[in-house]
């Protein structure tokens, strides 16, 4: 018979062309199992033939176009019942027998073919204009687990035809211009998979489109409480050219979803001693990241799975596969929106979840915890719940941002808000606090979803006044370089103004002009008089302004560098500071940090870089320890850092400002304790040559470009090489010496940053000097070396 004509298809008698006969998840299940090498439960799905069948045979169709004439979608409470009125239209009527033979038949002989009598299986609804890349109706439609006997699955497949018409479904094919009648269902009748543990998988980014990983969610027990979000899965990100993991965040789980022996699904606790463990192992992480590179290998787009591990023999299952939706349309419309930055000098942070759906936005807090209460919803509004169903959209769809207490990356929440383009945070349980308890209804928020972040109040961003009149000129273009262009930056106020420079990040964020610019007090003063809090929190919103307005590019802060000198210009500084001769070598860099007498105000630094990496979720945020005299002051600072919070690891680096000797000369040693350096070349040239930079008498002797000064960077970028550790600039001479530039870049350094107005000069400069490098690779008649740059 033909596949058009048939009532009933097999898995490994459908391909993915067959949208139109099975629907989308059926078809694809056909595909997987037919063409790709993964693990798939085996079984068969209804067609779209029979649908219409049993349809024609009770007069369905024309009771149901009574039904929704005149419906209005956006009005919350006709839409359910109306809808209730259709799914009750469609249970009323008996499946014709034919059909109802052949289902329980192909249910006896998938038993025969699995080798086991009345097997449990799962219904899965499969509509006709589902999984496509341009339109999902993803989870619109309803799932039955762990079901058995020709009986029951027969009324599960006419439950499934009746699902058809959920409110979420007739809202989505309405608003995406589907009509309801034209829209066909099947039922994919699938092996049961005992999953002691399941969840979703993309092989993009959903929160940023970035797709060199893959994105696996799994919690205890079986999928659905993954993608209803009802609770916060752990999520594994691995490495899609390797396969290797990059990262793993394991969160609690005390309630999980699973099948009864004797048929159906229940919720249980999970026992205390499996509430933090990983839910997959490394091996099983690795499996599904495999079988989720041939998937997107074989259907050639960003791919959304459904898996699970089945208790019995701890074996992976893709349980389900389909096209990603929101950033395949979206990387056909040239990348996802610009996203707004917000800027302030106050923020006071109520909640933290995971950045779902990224942008920032701010508005009143409606929370709801009762479905009932939806139709309450005003359009404009903030959604704050426990967790959204599919039966939520209407109101989603109203809503300017949804924050929830439960849910991981892929719940339904996450993927509806992307799919809407509304900014969403999810699993704020898991993170702290739950939004629903500590957020307040009716008051103002600012939502950064896009760090997670929910701020209490209406976080205007000032506008920079612009000129009445601009002239439109053509884009200036920057060629890419090799060797990265970071920016040195002193006032976070213009941050904004530079964050379109052609710069890589923020190379040298100078700490000191915050004090002397917001804060104007001593740190010790007000530790004295009981105000450390001024520190942290001017600090932290001095340096999130620049984080903020360079992410994602990095930004590495130093540490405060001040002499005694200056610090005693603070207020109540004349008690704290000694009176030095020479303050240029004295009390200043590492060596405050770990004295019993500055300790405290170094640990308010380190807790204000910490309130921007988590608080603000600004991760872009590095840090950098300057004049740091020996191994033993270097290794006494980091341990400091790490007391309060801040040890290194793949998102947190620490670097070293090589600016003396004895950087250069027990760089192996330093090695050990920082992740690369940034050289201070003014202050490293003065020690190098013995020459106080500020004393005209002998300011003709002071020269970055000395033999000596070069020598001792070139060995400083052989050494941290050997260990794997970068090496960067930080003063200006690449920008004023073009040779002094290219003779860093045929060193091997791996960045420079320079002062704002040079950027593009230095870029520009940078991509000619390699190029000629290459050239004169090409040809090998380069310009010699005229000097030993040897040490």
């Amino acid at each position: 018979m033909e596949k058009e004509k048939a009532f009933l298809l097999w898995f490994d008698q459908l391909e993915r062309k067959d949208v139109a006969i099975a629907g989308g998840k059926s078809s694809s299940l056909g595909e997987l199992t037919s063409h790709v090498d993964v693990p798939v439960p085996y079984g068969f799905a209804t067609t779209a033939c029979a649908y219409r069948y049993f349809f024609e045979k009770t007069g369905l169709y024309e009771k149901i176009k009574a039904l929704i004439a005149g419906l209005d979608v956006d009005n919350s409470a006709q839409l359910r019942e109306v809808c209730a009125k259709v799914r009750q239209a469609i249970m009323d009527e008996e499946m014709p027998q034919d059909l109802q033979d052949l289902i329980a038949e192909a249910y006896k002989e998938l038993g025969e073919k699995v080798g086991q009598a009345d097997p449990f299986v799962a219904v899965r609804s499969s509509a006709t204009a589902e999984d496509l890349p341009d339109a999902s109706f993803a989870g619109q439609q309803d799932t039955y687990l762990n079901v058995k006997g020709a009986e029951t699955i027969v009324a599960k497949v006419k439950e499934c035809y009746a699902s058809c018409f959920t409110d979420r479904a007739v809202y989505y094919r309405e608003k995406q211009g589907f009509d309801h009648l034209d829209v066909a269902l099947s039922a994919a009748v699938q092996m049961m998979v005992f999953s002691k543990a399941a969840g979703v998988m993309f092989t993009v980014n959903v929160a940023t489109g970035d797709d060199k990983n893959i994105l696996i969610e799994g919690a205890w027990g079986l999928g659905e409480y993954v993608v209803q979000g009802t609770v916060t899965p752990d999520n594994y990100t691995v490495n899609k050219a390797t396969c290797e993991i990059v990262e793993k965040n394991v969160n609690a789980q005390d309630i999980k979803l699973i099948r009864k022996a004797d048929g159906d699904c229940e919720e249980v606790v999970v026992p205390l001693d499996e509430q933090n463990e990983q839910k997959l192992t490394d091996e099983q992480i690795k499996q599904l990241a495999e079988c989720a590179k041939k998937i997107e290998a074989h259907y050639g787009c960003y791919m959304d799975m459904e898996w699970g591990v089945d208790e019995r023999d701890n074996k992976v299952y893709i349980l389900q596969a389909r096209p990603e939706t929101v950033w395949s349309r979206r990387n056909k419309e040239n990348g996802a929106p610009k996203e707004e930055k917000k800027v302030t000098t106050d923020r006071k942070v109520i909640v933290k979840g995971l950045p779902a759906s990224p942008g920032n936005v701010a508005g009143r807090v409606h929370v709801i915890l009762d479905p009932s209460h939806i139709d309450e919803f005003k359009e404009g509004e903030i959604l704050v719940t426990e967790m959204t169903a599919p039966d939520w959209v209407p109101a989603m769809k109203k809503a300017k941002a949804i924050v929830t207490d439960s849910g991981g990356m892929t719940c339904h929440a996450s993927i509806v808000s992307r799919e809407l383009g509304i900014p969403c945070i999810v699993g704020t349980k898991s993170r702290g606090e739950a939004a629903t308890t500590t957020i307040s209804d009716g008051i103002d928020v600012t939502i950064d979803a896009t760090h997670g972040v929910v701020y209490e109040g209406i976080i205007e961003e000032p506008k920079a006044e612009q000129p009445a009149q601009q002239v439109v000129a053509a884009a200036e273009y920057f060629p890419p370089t090799g060797t990265k262009i970071y920016m040195n930056l002193g006032d976070p106020e213009l941050a904004e103004k530079y964050a379109t420079l052609p710069c890589d990040g923020i190379g040298l964020m100078r700490e000191e002009f915050i004090w002397t610019t917001y804060i104007h007090e001593h740190p010790l003063y007000l530790i004295k008089i009981g105000q450390p809090e001024k520190v942290v929190d001017q600090l932290a919103e001095g340096i999130r302004q620049v984080c903020q307005a360079m992410a994602p590019r990095p930004v590495t802060m130093r540490f405060s560098d001040f002499k005694s000198s200056e610090y005693r210009d603070l207020k109540g500084g004349d008690e704290f500071e000694p009176n030095e001769p020479s303050a240029l070598l004295g009390w200043r860099g590492a060596s405050r940090y770990y004295d019993p007498k500055y300790i405290e105000a170094f640990k308010l630094e380190c807790m204000a870089v910490r309130k921007v990496r988590e608080e603000f979720g600004l991760k872009n945020l590095n840090v950098m320890i300057p004049f740091c005299r020996n191994v033993e002051e270097c290794e006494k600072v980091t341990k400091i850092m790490a007391d309060c919070g801040l040890s290194r690891g793949k998102d947190f680096k620490v670097w070293l400002m090589a600016e003396i000797p004895s950087n250069i000369i027990l760089a192996d040693q330093f090695n050990k304790f920082v992740d690369g350096y940034s050289i201070g070349s003014n202050d490293l040239t003065m020690l190098v040559l013995g020459c106080d930079r500020d004393n005209d008498t002998v300011s003709h002797i002071y020269d970055e470009r000395n033999l000596a000064v070069r020598r001792a960077i070139r060995h400083l970028i052989e050494v941290a090489h050997k260990d794997g550790k970068t090496v960067s600039i930080c003063g200006q001479a690449p920008s004023v010496y073009p040779e002094f530039c290219e003779f860093l870049i045929k060193s091997g350094i791996d960045s420079m940053s320079v002062n704002p107005d040079t950027v593009k000069f230095t870029k520009k400069l940078a991509a000619q000097i390699e190029q000629r490098i290459m050239m004169d690779a090409l040809t090998g008649k380069g310009r010699q070396e005229v000097e030993d740059l040897n040490w």
